[in-house]
């Protein structure tokens, strides 16, 4: 697989947003307000199985369960046209949020939307009050990963290297 870098990005000030909606009124992003494991778990394994996330697919029920139903995780799922289009997931944590996961489905992708679901997510993240917004992404991701997160306004603040991707 060779090394892997993994690259940490933050926003310290809602004012260095760049937005970029997407004009088209199929694009809807909302909230997935009853908490439902399963539909965490598909996302995870659809959005992540071309890049490799693989930490979670090994959780059992139980462990999706918790992790969906913490109050400190909201998710929110993107469609097009009422069809699953991607999703994104935060994590309130210590005055800070992290963008946890953050994809779209393969069929949406080279769509524009990337953008457009990254600006909700930021926005959305912006409104639980924190003093910074952060992700991390790494060289396994969607190669244009690394330059939305700029282009939106996300500073890097760290980077590391993983040998042969061990520790993903």
């Amino acid at each position: 697989m060779g090394d892997v870098t993994i690259t940490y990005l933050e926003m310290t000030d809602r004012a260095h947003l760049r937005p970029r909606p997407h004009p088209d009124p199929l694009f809807t992003v909302r909230e997935a307000t009853v908490r439902q494991w399963q539909v965490n778990r598909f996302f995870y394994a659809c959005v992540g199985g071309g890049y490799r996330w693989h930490d979670k697919l090994p959780w059992s029920d139980e462990q999706w369960r918790a992790y969906v139903e913490d109050e400190s995780l909201r998710t929110f799922i993107a469609s097009w046209g009422g069809s699953p289009a991607g999703y994104f997931e935060l994590e309130f944590h210590d005055d800070a949020v992290q963008i946890a996961s953050f994809g779209l489905l393969p069929a949406f992708i080279g769509r524009g939307l990337g953008a457009a679901l990254l600006t909700r997510a930021l926005e959305e993240a912006w409104a639980m009050g924190p003093s910074r917004v952060w992700v991390h992404t790494c060289t396994l991701d969607h190669p244009a990963s690394l330059a939305n997160y700029r282009a939106r306004g996300m500073v890097p603040y760290k980077t590391e290297q993983i040998r042969d991707g061990s520790g993903l």
